[in-house]
């Protein structure tokens, strides 16, 4: 194995699932790392939730900003069951993969970001200067609420100017743009009766599955966006009921909606509270709560960006083809810095592909290793030196 496989190897070993064993061990692991391979490199951790760090490396260049920023996550979903090829902390090669969970979400891109960094700092040890800042950020938390990057904001680890960039699986392009993220939970509350005079009692169930009807036919009306595509709703998770001869009296779901514009969260509110007041009515005496869990906008992509110039020419030189530049479907730490700093210059550039993250048997090529690692290391050069 070349350095960068190697080091993606045992990423993958340490078990740093979410929910699970979290960032503890590997925030210690990739502090260590840095401190021994980064010289001139300033390393420290700061604490997100207990026992949860984010890691931060700076090299300092003549100016602070605008920094070259590459941002990695370091935690995994949880290892799951059902793999066959291989055991989720294997981190072993079979064929030209390689295996184990985060080994394309995103311990791949994590490590050719370490490495990139690590190469940059060892030339500015040997002398040379870089004109802007170069921030190395693994964060923690991104699989749930994201307060990993979040910190780091709150710290003032990345602002406006800044070029940002993760290394989230891409399948070879380049990802600008990102569908917005909202989160709503609905909390019903009914009277419970007899199944055998259900008119006595009021149905929760049957409620939340109006709600759930109306609410998806409401947003599957709104136009797609040129590059976006379509508002989605998921119901992800739902509860209720306690015996199946008992009218419910409690339901709950938790939604998920990634929205594009012209649509926005006020006005999903506007749908839901004219949706909650029509199911009311149809059933007398019901409450429904409902409560935002997260709120994220929709990231357009920006033309003029000069990190979007400077990552297109390198891929287009590194491949020896042009770079494609496309949606990112989910929801990254880039695009909250860019909603929460209104800074055009975050995208995603990384190993593997992302239909891959999250199921048994997740596995990266290693050339896709091999080319982002190339990637990171030239758009540093051109950009910092």
């Amino acid at each position: 194995m070349d350095e960068v496989t190697q080091l993606t190897s045992q990423l993958v070993k340490i078990d740093s699932s979410d929910p699970g064993a979290y960032e503890g061990e590997i925030a210690d692991f990739i502090s260590h790392w840095l401190q021994d391979n980064a010289p001139a490199a300033m390393v420290e951790k700061q604490e997100v939730l207990p026992n949860r760090y984010n890691v931060r490396a700076v090299l300092k260049g003549e100016t602070p900003h605008p920094a070259l920023v590459y941002i990695c996550h370091m935690d995994t979903v949880v290892l799951g069951d059902d793999w066959q090829r291989s055991t989720p902390l294997a981190g072993e090669i079979i064929g030209q993969r390689l295996y184990g969970r985060g080994a394309c979400d995103m311990k791949s891109g994590l490590a050719c970001a370490m490495s990139a960094f690590a190469a940059m700092a060892q030339r500015v040890a040997a002398g040379e200067t870089l004109k802007h800042d170069f921030v190395l950020i693994t964060s923690a938390d991104e699989e749930d609420y994201m307060r990993g990057v979040e910190k780091a904001i709150d710290a003032q680890w990345v602002n406006a100017q800044d070029l940002v960039l993760d290394g989230e699986p891409t399948n070879g392009e380049i990802r600008v743009a990102h569908k917005g993220r909202t989160w709503i939970t609905l909390d019903v509350q009914g009277v419970t009766a007899h199944a055998s005079t259900p008119e006595k009692g009021i149905d929760a169930i049957a409620a939340i599955a109006q709600l759930i009807t109306k609410t998806k036919a409401a947003i599957q009306k709104f136009p797609a966006h040129p590059k976006l595509g379509k508002s989605t709703i998921t119901f992800g998770m739902i509860q209720g009921g306690y015996r199946p001869y008992v009218v419910p009296d409690k339901a709950k779901v938790w939604i998920d909606m990634r929205l594009v514009p012209p649509l926005n969260t006020a006005e999903v509110l506007d749908i839901f509270k004219t949706i909650i007041a029509q199911t009311k009515t149809d059933f007398p005496g019901l409450k429904v709560d409902m409560v935002i869990d997260g709120d994220r906008p929709p990231i357009e992509e920006d033309p003029n960006s000069p990190l979007l110039a400077a990552i297109t020419e390198t891929v287009a030189e590194v491949t020896g083809k042009p770079a494609v530049v496309g949606v990112f479907t989910g929801y990254t730490d880039t695009a909250v810095i860019a909603g929460k700093l209104h800074n055009p210059n975050c995208m995603s550039y990384g190993p593997g592909d992302l239909e891959l993250a999250h199921k048994p048997d997740e596995y990266v090529n290693l050339e896709d290793i091999t080319r982002c690692h190339h990637v990171m290391v030239q758009l540093a050069e051109k950009v910092l030196l």
